[in-house]
């Protein structure tokens, strides 16, 4: 028996890379799961993202490991939508503890004119940070009711901490919405403690993952070499894996952290430090 029996998690982009694999390690750990992701691209964003094939895959995984899933395709910027969604789910679960707003776009580009930038400047802010707002809000109301505390684990990024940029709209974009998520989370951590509701970020390095490993990245990185020091850490590993992460949120939504809130965690291999 996981240290999550019978518990629900909540999980943005949860079709692929770090949402897939927070799904199957909270999923291992006991609790039944309820995934989120778009499943479609949205247009400032260069790289393919998940599809309802991958949505409906992660959630096999889910149920293989003898736990409910639940599939949902929902866009975090629509807040009704995401709301109804989540309720349709916890009615369907029977409850709700654990949060993991993840869900995120990087909307890189060569160049910057000015409806390229301020495209990928709203794009990102809408989805990085207004997204991870609509997650805990649509929550947050399951939370409470159920009177037995919970956890909320909002993914931020080292660029949540450093200020990284390229002067382009979509990484500035991802810098403003990456620092916004550490003021939600510290926020939150605030108002829901009464409660007995841990509220925490996780920053991480480079991740193993589309985001980070497609090839307009790869290009865009190449191009200009520069562009690619946020992932260059102080451990020698140029990328994290998913799991790597994954770890991290499991600690932070079990018992073994029960007294943990409020906190901007790095996993970084040391990023942050140099």
């Amino acid at each position: 028996m996981g240290n999550l029996e019978g518990q629900v998690a909540f999980i943005t982009g949860g079709a692929r890379g770090q949402g897939r694999s927070h799904a199957l390690r909270l999923a291992t750990d006991g609790a039944d799961i309820v995934l989120v992701d778009i499943c479609h691209n949205i247009a400032s964003n260069k790289y393919d993202l998940a599809t309802p094939a991958d949505l409906h895959a992660t959630a096999g995984m889910v149920e293989a490991l003898d736990r409910r899933a639940v599939e949902i395709q929902a866009d975090v910027r629509d807040f009704a939508a995401l709301a109804s969604a989540l309720d349709g789910a916890v009615a369907q679960l029977g409850r709700l503890d654990i949060v993991v707003a993840n869900a995120g776009i990087a909307p890189m580009s060569f160049d910057d004119d000015a409806h390229l930038g301020e495209q990928a400047f709203r794009d990102v802010v809408d989805v990085n940070l207004g997204g991870v707002w609509n997650t805990c809000r649509a929550a947050l109301p399951h939370l409470i009711a159920g009177g037995r505390g919970g956890a909320m684990v909002l993914t931020s990024s080292t660029a949540g901490i450093k200020g990284y940029t390229d002067s382009t709209g979509g990484a500035m974009g991802y810098t403003a919405a990456k620092h916004g998520v550490v003021g939600i989370m510290r926020a939150l951590a605030n108002e829901l403690a009464p409660h007995s509701i841990r509220v925490n970020s996780i920053h991480p390095t480079g991740v193993n993952t589309m985001m980070a490993v497609n090839p307009f990245m790869q290009e865009w990185i190449t191009e200009d070499p520069q562009r690619g020091t946020h992932m260059v850490n102080a451990l020698p590993v140029e990328l994290l894996e998913p799991e790597d992460i994954s770890n991290a949120v499991a600690f932070l939504v079990s018992d073994q952290a029960r007294f943990i809130t409020g906190v901007m965690l790095p996993i970084d291999a040391g990023f942050c430090n140099k």
